[in-house]
Order: structure tokens, then sequence, then C-alpha cells
């Protein structure tokens, strides 16, 4: 049996520290600030020296959220970053790649989320009738276009019906 992987030196906080990013960056959560995070994760961390890592490391998450970067991407995005000067190291790339493998869809979603402006079209229904009886005998058969829209807002459960009709000229 193989023995299990140890976690690099210091990922916990790390993992943690891109958490509060996501958190603060694309989940909405207000409360997450620089202070925060560094009381509760780094403390003995000098505050520039925290600021540092915090502004790289948001960079970072922010370059790789806005490409959806997938695994191929990621490596080749991250094996650049420990290469460049003041970039990150082998073992914070290593962090980086397993919390953006297992948050990448719940932050995608919120992008989505964020960058919707208004309702959203949720499902649409739509028939052709025909009038089988009326008041005046030239509008029998008339044809008649139905349309339901089911309209949703931004990420919440509103939902409204619009039933539109429409006569068809033929």
């Amino acid at each position: 049996m193989a023995a299990e992987p140890v976690a690099p030196e210091g990922s916990k906080p790390l993992s943690g520290l891109l958490s509060g990013i996501a958190q603060a960056t694309y989940y909405g959560a207000a409360g997450i600030t620089e202070e925060l995070l560094r009381g509760q994760l780094y403390p003995e961390a000098a505050p520039e020296e925290f600021r540092v890592l915090l502004a790289k490391l948001t960079a970072a998450l922010k370059s790789i959220a806005s490409a959806d970067m997938d695994l191929n991407q990621l490596e080749a995005f991250l094996t650049a970053q420990t290469k460049k000067q003041g970039g990150i190291t082998a073992d914070q790339a290593a962090v980086i790649a397993k919390f953006w493998k297992s948050h990448r869809t719940k932050i995608r979603e919120s992008l989505i989320n964020q960058s919707r402006w208004d309702n959203t079209l949720r499902n649409v229904n739509w028939r052709v009738d025909l009038k089988s009886q009326s008041r005046h005998i030239d509008q029998i058969n008339t044809p008649v276009a139905i349309v339901e829209m089911e309209l949703g807002k931004n990420g919440k459960d509103f939902v409204r019906q619009e039933i539109v009709t429409l006569s068809l000229l033929l």
C-alpha cells in the first residue's frame, strides 16, 4: 500500500487564503477582509509581506478564473508562474491546482451569475391553435400562436410567466 502524500508545509493556510479570496471576490462575502485573513491564517507574517502574497494569489486566481482554465492550461500557467521572477513556489502552485480542481465549477457559475444584467429566459413553450368557434364566421379556422415564456431573476427563484397570443395572417 502506497503512503499518503504529505501536504506541503503551509498548504492549509494557503488553501484557506485561496478560499477567502474566492469568498470575497466571487461569492460576495463582504466580511472577508485582508486583516481577517492575515489574523486567522498568517498571524506571524508582516502586513506588507502578507499584502504581497495576497496580491499575487488574487491575481493568479483571477487569471485562472477569467480564462476558465482546464487542467492542461492550468498546469502551463502555474509552471510559467513558478519560473517568473517574484512568482509563486512549486508548493503554492500545487495548492492552487488542487483548489482550482475543486472550486472551478462553483467559481464559474458565480461569474456567470454576476455577468447577467437582468431577467433570464428559463423556458419557452409554444403552440398554434385554430379557432373552432367565433361570433364571426370569418374568424373560424384562424390560426393563433400562443407563446409562453418563463423568466427568472439573476440566480433567484423569481419566476414569471408571460403568455403572448399572436394572430397569424395567412
